[in-house]
């Protein structure tokens, strides 16, 4: 049964009204901080998965609307960027970048041991590590006629595709709770109290003021910005140079906010205002919505045991990784905390996840304004293009010659 893309857009609003509310009645879900579209996407998905051991019948969502809705998250987090700050993460940028380096070493190895461990042909552990975690469906997707057709795995794209999906699972469930170890471990707080780039702070007064026409022109310059990143995107193909989408569109906001504002100091600039916040996180809350309710969790059952012993071994590998390194090196401070949600998030997941993950920390804590630039230009810029070469470097050392 196939869902249009209409349908699938309010039935997600609904999903994450719901993530609101299981997370304000259950006590648990906040003090962990768990997303609140991953509290009610994840019960959707399970509902759907036992309406499909009873019927038989497989529903499909059109997704269609929601990659547009994370080019509008990562704009609103561009014009809320000044060069200042920006300036002011760069060592932790490239630290970050570094350690992550090390992460994706060390994930493909877990994947390796644990694949050779269980009987499985080491090559499999790539796509346990990686290939689907780190890379997520889409990677998944396109490395699998490699795996298929050089390595001689007929269902990679199967494994792979069950792996990205626990993996979207876990990282939604474990960023949250490592946050909230390292900020009660060390009694964290934000150094300054100010209105979170997404949402806002829990326990805000749902009746504070927000002007019609600051939410037209928070509107207009989010599209502005989205009409911009096409077209550096564009360029940059041209030149030879491919980056994500979202990448583009965050580069074109951030141009704008350091220049629109100094060349005519007197317009209302929508940044740190409250509809921009709002904005930002109904985007990520849908499109998570979107994306947690429709895993096909039935496709993972017949994939289970060996791949849910690498992707245990997996998660432990990423909380310590995250605890013992990421944390103490970019600062053990409650920047450093935030960032740590999101790396968890990429680690085990994609982007989306970890800026979830964020959101929820900062929605509860205060707002972390450096890690929501830092962590997806990492992500963005990085990720993808060590991912390939290290991948290539274990096929050469451990795959079929």
């Amino acid at each position: 049964m196939e869902i249009g893309s209409f349908a699938t857009f309010n039935i997600a609003i609904l999903v994450l009204a719901l993530g609101k509310v299981l997370n304000a009645r259950i006590r648990l879900l906040r003090e962990f901080n768990i997303p609140e579209p991953v509290s009610s996407g994840l019960l959707v998905c399970v509902l759907i998965a036992i309406w499909h051991a009873v019927t038989k019948t497989e529903i499909r969502f059109d997704l269609a609307v929601r990659d547009f809705l994370l080019l509008y998250f990562f704009a609103g987090i561009g014009l809320n960027s000044d060069l200042k700050t920006l300036i002011s993460g760069g060592r932790p940028l490239i630290t970050l970048v570094v350690l992550f380096a090390l992460f994706m070493i060390l994930q493909n190895g877990v994947g390796v041991l644990v694949a050779s461990l269980v009987g499985l042909d080491t090559v499999v552990g790539l796509l346990g590590g990686t290939v689907s975690l780190v890379g997520g469906h889409g990677t998944t997707i396109a490395w699998a006629p490699t795996f298929i057709n050089e390595q001689g795995i007929p269902n990679a794209k199967e494994i792979g595709i069950a792996c990205a999906t626990c993996g979207l699972v876990l990282a939604s469930l474990a960023g949250g709770p490592t946050a909230r170890f390292l900020i009660s471990r060390y009694r964290l707080e934000p150094k300054v109290i100010e209105q979170p780039d997404v949402g806002t702070i829990h326990g805000d007064s749902p009746r504070q003021e927000m002007k019609y026409f600051d939410l037209l022109l928070t509107l207009f310059w989010l599209n502005m910005s989205l009409a911009l990143g096409q077209s550096l995107k564009y360029l940059l193909g041209r030149a030879g140079i491919d980056l994500p989408l979202f990448v583009c569109c965050l580069f074109a906001a951030i141009i704008f906010t350091n220049t629109v504002p100094r060349i005519f100091p007197k317009l209302k600039w929508p940044a740190g205002d409250r509809p921009l916040a709002l904005v930002s996180e109904v985007s990520l809350g849908v499109f998570l919505a979107m994306s947690l309710m429709s895993l096909q969790l039935w496709t993972i059952f017949a994939l289970a045991g060996p791949i849910l012993a690498m992707l245990a071994a997996q998660t432990v590998l990423a909380v310590a990784f995250t605890i013992f390194l990421i944390f103490r090196f970019m600062g053990r401070d409650y920047d450093a905390a935030v960032i740590s949600s999101g790396f968890v998030g990429i680690g085990l997941g994609a982007t989306p996840t970890a800026m979830a993950n964020m959101t929820a920390v900062t929605q509860k804590y205060g707002n972390a304004h450096k890690a929501f630039i830092i962590v997806p230009l990492v992500s963005g810029f990085f990720v993808d293009i060590a991912n390939a070469i290290i991948i290539r470097q274990y096929l050469a050392i451990f795959g079929a010659s």
